[in-house]
Formats: structure tokens, C-alpha cells, sequence
């Protein structure tokens, strides 16, 4: 019996084995055949690959490139440009052309409007916006005629008639030598009211006074500018100055300031503050504004004490200076005039100014570099008093008051506030700010600083790849940036010593105020709410820079209001670059081309898998119809 088990079992076992041998040799003849398969497959492609190969390719191309060419494909097959579109649209069906008599239409300083506000302290010539259902959902033409500035530094003295056809200001201001006309052109003589002689020889005479040329003062606000010709020669002293003029019975002087290539903004200072973080302005000008300095107890000398630096100047020229020689011409009395100037004298001391000289019609005063001495004169001055609880920063709608602006605290009297003093220019513009290495905005540090730096010198270079006009020094003068953060595309573009200065906005929804920091690199900028429009006139900026404004304005106005206000603002034949989630630029590309912009869409610059994009455009050329005046 245990004979016959020990048999059956061997037979069993030689069974399995058998078993196994077969399926082994059925498996090793299956993977044989779909190797020899495949194989043939291979050849076949190749052969193939190679006869059409040859046909476009040089004869030292080799049949194995071509074969690892074809085969083996690394490429991304989800491009930018292969993105999917919306429906096609009838261009320009829901935004046609407005009526040419909007052809210099500024929303928040319209004419009409304004007159629903009050006279009292200038107020109806503010900032008044409309309101939701009043904004316009069309195109702004340009005047006919329209044709590209002169390129800067010829703009600084000319600009084509037909850009800003408005002859009144040649008549106004005839015997001040601002603006000249003669044939399709105005020109800029560089006149003012107080310097017949040109800005140029008012800028030497004030270099006579304080320092222009060592780089310590880069900063300036020009109140009641005029057509800018002082911010226009100050660029000649690497001073860049930031002018201002409201919108009044002379209606295009900003808009010849910003022909002619030079920063300027629509503004006024009547009852709120003006859009700027304190601290921000090395010297602070005004040539015969006409802002009443010495009433509403100091209020407006007040302000320019907050938007003035530690040892930064004030410079008034004009009414009252030097009355005691020019009183016969300023319509008032000698003692109107002395008591006028006497207040002034007056509420300077109270702020603590230092009033350094005075000599002919300029006099010039000094802010001090902290306020360790001045909380002791409190006890002399009752006002204004120092001001409680109060961020000095914030500048949107927000209300003057006449309280003095502290200055951050020191630990001796010889100590400058702030953080000490500013590099001069031009290493103030990659120096870390005080603000930054005193840890005042938020968490952004030293090191993220300078990765930021590095990171827009970068970006700049790419852009330029990409738009050839952006690339061609001189093509562009007036820039934008929407989303400023800390100026870096700004700074990028100054460290690449392009001809062009940089309007550096910081929203007023950015998670950190930033401004301030833009500022002590010795940039300028403003404040802003894009659901609104800015201050400026149409056709401001050659090129308009915005990085997740889409993003930072999702759910609080439209995207094609945002779009609207960038067509109205910017030039034609201008360019737009616009950085954002993918699924936001495919809807704003949808608009942009409804807008007639030329659009396409690329890539990140780290590739096609990171989901932020880049959105370029450039607004096609067209102008209102021609009339028959013209």
C-alpha cells in the first residue's frame, strides 16, 4: 500500500511539472512574438520616419537623429496658446465707440458732476465718481488726427496739436511763457509764473540754496504744476517729481504734462488727503499754486508736512514771498500781503519747520528729522496737537485733519526717524528700505526684498522677448504698474536705464500697504480702487504692467470695467501685459479682444504646468472720425 501512494504521488508530481514546463514555453513564445511584433512595427516607422525626414532636412542629418527626433517627443501637449476660447464674438459688439465728444472724458473729475458738490474749500473739484449704472460701457476715441508722441527728450518741449487740441492755455498764460503753438505742434518754452526766465535757471537758482546734485533729494511734489515744466527739468537733476492740478478752467494742463512725457495725476488739495503715504517726498514745491496756506488753521501745510521725509523742504515762490517788491502787481495791499506771509511764518514754526533762507521770490523751509524737540513745544504751540491713534499711511478718501503727523520714535535727538537716513540715488533703489528692515509692513523681510529684486530683473528681460516695443528703448515713455507690491518691475526697468518712469500703484485692497516702501526706493506711485477710475486723462500710458489685478478684484467690481479703464488710459498702439490664473485670463482675453486689442496668450516663464499665465496686448490704432472743422 505505501508502495502504490509513494507511486501515485510521483505521478501527480510529474504531471505538475509538465504542467508548468508548457505553460512556461506557451509564455516564452507569446512575449516572443509580441517582441518580433513590435519590433517590425519599429522598423517600419523608421524606415517611414527617415524617407520623409530626408526630404527637409540637411543631407548631414542622420537617420538615427531623425528617428529620436520624431520618437521621442518630451514636449507638453497643454500650451498657453492651445488653451481653449470662447465662442467667437462680433468685435466690438458690446463696447462700440463712444461719442467723439469723450475724447478727454476723466470719470472721477467730470465737469458736470462736480458741480453738485461744494464751492467751500474747492471741494466739487475733487475726486467725485460715478455712480454704478452712470459709468460709460464704451470705447474712448482719440481726437482725430492722433499720432504717437514725440519720443522722449524731444516730448520734454514738444507735442502734436492734434493729441490735445486746446489753444486756450497759449492765450491764458501768454506772458508766463508756458505753451506756444505754431503749425501742428505746441511747444514748451519752460515758462512759469515765477521763473520768466525758464525752469531751468529756477532749478539752478534753488541748487543755490539747498543741494540738487549729490542724489540725497530724489523725490518732489509739485502742487498746482501747471504743465509740469519744473517736474520736466528736475528729471535732468535724477529728481523725480510727482505733479499734481486739479481739473479747472485750465482743462488740459496735466494732460500736456503727461504729452510731454512727465509724471503728473489730476488732483487737488481741498478736504481729504492727497493719495501718498506720509513720509514719501524728499522736498515739496509750489510756485504761486494759490493753495491757501495759512488758512483752516494750517490744514494744508499740515499735509505736506505728512507726506514730507525727516529733513525733507518745502519751497514757496510767488504770493506772499517778497512782497515788499511785488506787492504792486498781486492785486493786493502791502499789509495783506505781510500779514499773510506772517501766517504762514507762523504755522511753520508751529510744525516745527526750520526756515533755512530766503532769497528774492524763493524761500525754503526745513521738516525736522525727528520729533523729540517738537513734543516739547507743544507746551508753546496748542496746536496743532499731536495726532492720537492714527495710521499716517492711509491715504484713500480719508479726511484732513489738523492734527501733526508723528514721526516715528528715536532714541536721542541726533537720531533721523524712519530708520535712519536714505541711501542716496541711485543705491537708495536696491538698498533694503528702512521700512522693511524695521519690520513696519507686515512680515516681508530683507531677504524677501532682494528675491523680489532679482526675481523682476528676470521678468524684465522675458518681457521684453516678448514685446518688441517694450524692448525698443525710447518706443515707450509712460508706464503703469496696477500691483505695484514693492516696485519691482519699476526698479527693474531704472536698473536697465530705460528711458521711462513708472506710475507704481499700491490698491487699496493689496493685503499690505507697500507704497511707502516704493518710496524709499526712490519711485513714485498712488493709491488707487481699479473698480474706480484713476485720475488721469485718456491715453496716459504707453504701457500698462498688471500682475493678479483680476485675481485681487475677483467678486468686488467687473472685469470689464477693469478692462474698460485700461483701454481709456492707454495709448493706441500701446501694450498691455497682464499676469493671472489661467481661468481668469481666458475670460479677460475674451473682453479684450471684444475691446479690439490684439491679444495672445503664453506661458509662465517656469513653463506651461504652473497655472499663472501671461496675457499680452496691444491696442489697435483708431481715432473719432474726422469733422469738418477738421
Amino acid at each position: 500500500m505505501a508502495s502504490n501512494n509513494i507511486f501515485s504521488s510521483f505521478l501527480i508530481s510529474l504531471r505538475m511539472k509538465k504542467r508548468n514546463i508548457f505553460f512556461m514555453v506557451l509564455t516564452t513564445i507569446l512575449c516572443s512574438c509580441s517582441y518580433l511584433l513590435g519590433n517590425l512595427k519599429l522598423s517600419i516607422t523608421t524606415i517611414t520616419t527617415t524617407t520623409n525626414y530626408r526630404r527637409t532636412t540637411p543631407c548631414n542629418t542622420t537617420a538615427t537623429d531623425a528617428v529620436t527626433q520624431t520618437l521621442l517627443d518630451f514636449q507638453p501637449h497643454h500650451l498657453a496658446e492651445d488653451l481653449p476660447h470662447a465662442l467667437p464674438l462680433a468685435r466690438g459688439s458690446r463696447f462700440p465707440p463712444c461719442s467723439p465728444k469723450y475724447s478727454e472724458y476723466t470719470p472721477c473729475e467730470d465737469v458736470d458732476r462736480s458741480l453738485k458738490f461744494p464751492r467751500e474749500r474747492v471741494i466739487y473739484r475733487e475726486r467725485h465718481c460715478p455712480e454704478k449704472g452712470e459709468v460709460l460701457k464704451c470705447r474712448i476715441p482719440a481726437p482725430y488726427g492722433y499720432r504717437q508722441p514725440f519720443r522722449w527728450p524731444e516730448s520734454r518741449d514738444a507735442a502734436w496739436y492734434a493729441n490735445v487740441p486746446h489753444k486756450h492755455l497759449t492765450v491764458e498764460k501768454a506772458g508766463q511763457n508756458w505753451v506756444r503753438f505754431k503749425g501742428d505742434r505746441f511747444s514748451f518754452p519752460g515758462g512759469g509764473t515765477m521763473f520768466p526766465n525758464g525752469a531751468g535757471a529756477y532749478i539752478d537758482d534753488i541748487g543755490k540754496l539747498i543741494n540738487l546734485r549729490d542724489g540725497s533729494i530724489r523725490t518732489a511734489i509739485d502742487t498746482g504744476c501747471g504743465v509740469a515744466s519744473l517736474g520736466a527739468y528736475l528729471l535732468s537733476k535724477n529728481i523725480l517729481a510727482m505733479s499734481f492740478a486739479p481739473k479747472d478752467t485750465h482743462i488740459a494742463q496735466v494732460q500736456f504734462a503727461l504729452e510731454r512725457g512727465v509724471p503728473a495725476l489730476i488732483g487737488i488739495l481741498a478736504s481729504v488727503r492727497l493719495p501718498y503715504p506720509s513720509r514719501a517726498f524728499d522736498m515739496a514745491h509750489c510756485s504761486r499754486c494759490l493753495i491757501p496756506w495759512g488758512q483752516y488753521d494750517g490744514l494744508y501745510l499740515i499735509e505736506v508736512d505728512r507726506v514730507l521725509r525727516p529733513g525733507g523742504y518745502w519751497i514757496l515762490s510767488g504770493p506772499p514771498i517778497n512782497w515788499e517788491n511785488r506787492w504792486k502787481g498781486w492785486g493786493k495791499t502791502r499789509e495783506q500781503f505781510k500779514a499773510e506771509q506772517v501766517i504762514i511764518e507762523g504755522v511753520a514754526k508751529s510744525l516745527c519747520w526750520k526756515k533755512l533762507i530766503q532769497k528774492g521770490d524763493i524761500a525754503i523751509w526745513q521738516k525736522p528729522t525727528n520729533h523729540v524737540h517738537c513734543k516739547l513745544t507743544r507746551k508753546i504751540f496748542k496746536k496743532p496737537q499731536f495726532c492720537q491713534e492714527q495710521d499716517p499711511d492711509r491715504a484713500w478718501y480719508t479726511k484732513l485733519d489738523t492734527c501733526l503727523t508723528p514721526l516715528p520714535n528715536v532714541s536721542n535727538i541726533t537720531e533721523i526717524s524712519g530708520g535712519g537716513p536714505l541711501s542716496k540715488w541711485p543705491g537708495r533703489l536696491t538698498s533694503t528700505p528702512p521700512r522693511i528692515i524695521s519690520r513696519s509692513v507686515g512680515e516681508i523681510t530683507e531677504q524677501i526684498f532682494k528675491t523680489d529684486t532679482d526675481l523682476w530683473k528676470k521678468r524684465l528681460s522675458r518681457y521684453k522677448q516678448l514685446d518688441q516695443q517694450l524692448a525698443e528703448k525710447g518706443r515707450y515713455r509712460n508706464l503703469l504698474d496696477m500691483n505695484s507690491y514693492l516696485g519691482g518691475f519699476a526698479a527693474a526697468l531704472a536698473l536697465s536705464k530705460d528711458p521711462v518712469w513708472v506710475m507704481n500703484v499700491v490698491p487699496i485692497e493689496a493685503n499690505v500697504n507697500t507704497l511707502g516702501v516704493i518710496y524709499e526706493r526712490g519711485l513714485i506711485g498712488t493709491y488707487q480702487n481699479w473698480c474706480e477710475a484713476i485720475s488721469t486723462y485718456p491715453r496716459t500710458y504707453d504701457f500698462i504692467h498688471a500682475d493678479a489685478i483680476f485675481t485681487l478684484y475677483r467678486d468686488k467690481c467687473g472685469m470689464e470695467d477693469i478692462l474698460l479703464e485700461m483701454d481709456r488710459i492707454l495709448r493706441p498702439q500701446g501694450s498691455v501685459i497682464i499676469r493671472d490664473d489661467v481661468d481668469l485670463l481666458v475670460n479677460a482675453k475674451t473682453i479684450a479682444d471684444e475691446l479690439q486689442w490684439e491679444t495672445r496668450l503664453v506661458d509662465h516663464e517656469e513653463g506651461p504646468l504652473v497655472r499663472e499665465k501671461l496675457l499680452i496686448a496691444t491696442k489697435q490704432y483708431w481715432t473719432a472720425p474726422a469733422t469738418s472743422q477738421d
